[in-house]
């Protein structure tokens, strides 16, 4: 899924501590969700597009032009794209895809402004991806396109009128926009995030359960709530895990499960999720749920402080360490950044 590089204004306004670091950067993947390669990146040969691709479902011909997109072999999906436009000056989907390879630099100079071109004729001819790319160039502004809010929020509509997920999320956020005067509409807000999750968009679901949870723009529904941040926290969101991680540890909305909250705060902590590095922390200077180890809780404490967190009271429990729990200690942190 392509996510947008929007801040997710839920941290100003109604997300607790524990959700601010998945919710602060969603992430920018390449145009059409395939990771990009750089010109310079080997290809394979033309022909090796050309192998023949499994029947779609809907009885339509294999689209060998995205086909080699995801192959990673960008000038042949461009010579392909551009083809089916000699064919039909129409094709709104060789547009996008012409749009991406321009946007990614594969194949081509990279250029925003004529990404932006593609993506302009392709969603007036109503495509929703194109659409949603040139509304993603326009919110962030790029080289030679200029940032607009409003007209980034118009592109975002159309895409979100044909339940593009990633728009409806996008529109979301930008109902919660409080800068320049704005007034956040929640109620707006969550119903888009509803909307967004239900088209399968995980972020949506992580926002629309933080908003059930806090009962902003919806009515307060714990239980309700557990169920979207579960479905978050299943599809790796790292800050659905920490929220649905808490809920489990107390009981809140949920059948309590320590061991289970314990074991997605430790893969939230391996993500660098401050705020699950400081609970596994905690857990392991007292020993509840994990065998107490001073020095996997100095460790933990570090990684939380990195990032801006700091726990006074983990500082003093953790302050006078055996020379075998400091080696060990650096021993955990070595090994946690690779050396």
């Amino acid at each position: 899924m392509i996510r947008p590089a929007l801040v997710l204004a839920l941290a100003l306004a109604l997300v607790r501590a524990a959700t601010a670091q998945n919710a602060t950067q969603p992430n920018v993947a390449s145009p059409l969700g395939v990771p990009a390669v750089g010109i310079g990146a080997q290809t394979p040969a033309p022909a090796a597009a050309m192998t023949p691709l499994p029947p779609r479902a809907d009885g339509k011909p294999p689209d060998f032009a995205f086909g080699a997109y995801q192959r990673g072999n960008f000038l042949f999906a461009l010579k392909e794209a551009e083809r089916r436009l000699d064919d039909n000056p129409k094709d709104a989907a060789a547009m996008t895809l012409i749009g991406a390879i321009y946007h990614d630099g594969a194949a081509v100079g990279r250029s925003d402004l004529e990404a932006s071109r593609w993506y302009r004729l392709a969603s007036n001819l109503g495509d929703p991806q194109a659409a949603y790319e040139l509304g993603v160039l326009l919110l962030e502004g790029a080289d030679g396109v200029p940032k607009d809010r409003d007209a980034a929020k118009a592109q975002f509509e159309l895409a979100a009128a044909k339940n593009h997920s990633a728009a409806l999320y996008n529109l979301g956020v930008m109902a919660l926009d409080a800068s320049n005067g704005r007034t956040p509409d929640f109620a707006k807000a969550a119903q888009l995030f509803l909307r967004s999750a239900y088209a399968g968009d995980d972020d949506g679901a992580y926002s629309y359960g933080v908003m059930l949870r806090e009962g902003k723009g919806v009515r307060q529904d714990i239980i309700e709530s557990a169920h979207w941040l579960k479905r978050a926290a299943d599809a790796g969101i790292v800050a659905g895990q920490v929220e649905y991680a808490i809920m489990l540890f107390n009981g809140e909305g949920v059948t309590k499960d320590e061991a289970g909250a314990v074991k997605l705060l430790k893969i939230a902590a391996a993500k660098g999720n401050p705020i699950a590095q400081n609970r596994i922390a905690h857990l392991y200077a007292v020993g509840r749920v994990v065998e107490r180890d001073l020095a996997k809780a100095a460790a933990w404490n570090s990684f939380a402080k990195a990032a801006g967190l700091a726990d006074q009271s983990l500082d003093v429990a953790t302050a006078n360490l055996t020379p075998d729990e400091r080696k060990r200690f650096t021993k955990i942190v070595r090994d946690q950044i690779g050396y």
